[in-house]
């Protein structure tokens, strides 16, 4: 028997989580490698899934998490044998299919990724999904020629999981970073993980007639999208670039061109989800190099299985900050 937040919706449309005992006939049948979890964490799609928002969740009862860290129990995959210690995010996990809030779960081998050496299961998850995501950027930012010496970089929602890691990864990499957050009271948390100045939300969240405005920006990792985004397109310098990675501020851009026409301003999609296993690896192993482990500490919230049902709701207010790492057998 094992743990497991279960999230469950009644006929009249009511849902529900609870912690439940369940068996290993309960997980996934078409999985072939078993994992005891030891960590999770608790990200925006989290939220959704655990209160029922945004349709990601289609088949009830459900375990969400969309990533988690642990060692593998069973294996019939060649790549993986019991004690192996592995991580996993994307593919959909804890959406579409049985998560990491759970004292086991059972997935495909083609969606695991070896722990890297120099990481724990814990340090993995305190980077987690949000890390994973804040390093692709990073990575598609330099890919397209940003350098510390070009000037300084934006994180919008600063504050949130990706935010916090790309705000760390950037200034250990010697970048000056301005962080964007609508919460006052983060400006010291931001500043202790590597923000060389913060901006109020309320500087940048507005739409503005001029498509162009003067030349600030080197790069931008934007979590916000909506009025923000299109705002700093307007701002960044000849050739820089933004990565998308989230849209806590709205789906729409209201924006125009001119700035991909005039600057040949980059807008760069990163998706984590459906990423390639080498990509993974490129993506971990410089998490491993790049990423200021000794700030973890200061960006973590631990918390454990019974705390979620009220995390889930928090995270899609804004209310919580940094990275909540969840330890599934607390």
């Amino acid at each position: 028997m094992f743990k497991a937040l279960v999230v469950d919706k009644s006929e009249d449309g009511v849902v529900t989580s609870e912690i439940q005992q369940l068996d290993d006939s309960r997980l996934p049948a078409d999985g072939n490698v078993t994992v005891a979890i030891e960590y999770s964490t608790v990200n925006y799609k989290d939220g959704l899934c655990i209160t029922g928002n945004g349709g990601l969740v289609r088949n009830y009862p459900h375990v969400p998490g969309i990533d988690f860290a642990g060692t593998v129990e069973q294996s019939s995959d060649d790549r993986y044998k019991p004690g192996d210690k592995v991580v996993l995010t994307g593919w959909r996990v804890g959406e579409a299919w049985w998560g990491g809030y759970s004292q086991k779960a059972r997935v495909k081998a083609d969606w695991l990724v070896p722990l890297p050496e120099g990481l724990t299961a814990q340090q993995a998850m305190a980077v987690g999904t949000a890390g994973f995501t804040a390093m692709l950027a990073v990575m598609a930012l330099e890919d397209h020629g940003l350098t510390p010496d070009k000037g300084e970089a934006l994180v919008t929602g600063a504050a949130g999981g990706v935010g916090s890691v790309a705000t760390s990864i950037l200034s250990k990499l010697g970048y000056e970073v301005a962080g964007v957050t609508g919460r006052p009271d983060t400006a010291d948390y931001l500043k202790g993980i590597g923000a060389s100045r913060v901006i109020a939300r309320e500087e940048l969240n507005e739409t503005v007639k001029r498509p162009l405005e003067s030349e600030v920006w080197a790069g931008c990792i934007d979590a916000v999208g909506g009025d923000m985004l299109a705002r700093v397109l307007g701002q960044m310098k000849y050739g820089a670039s933004v990565a998308a990675v989230g849209l806590a501020g709205g789906a729409k851009l209201p924006a125009t061109v001119i700035p991909f026409l005039l600057r040949g301003v980059n807008l760069l999609g990163i998706d984590s989800v459906m990423q390639p296993f080498e990509n993974r690896q490129r993506a971990w192993q410089r998490v491993v190099s790049d990423m200021p482990l000794d700030k973890l500490e200061a960006i973590v919230q631990p918390a454990k299985l019974s705390d979620l049902p009220d995390l889930g709701p928090a995270i899609l207010k804004g209310a919580v900050k940094g990275r909540v790492v969840v330890d599934v057998n607390a």
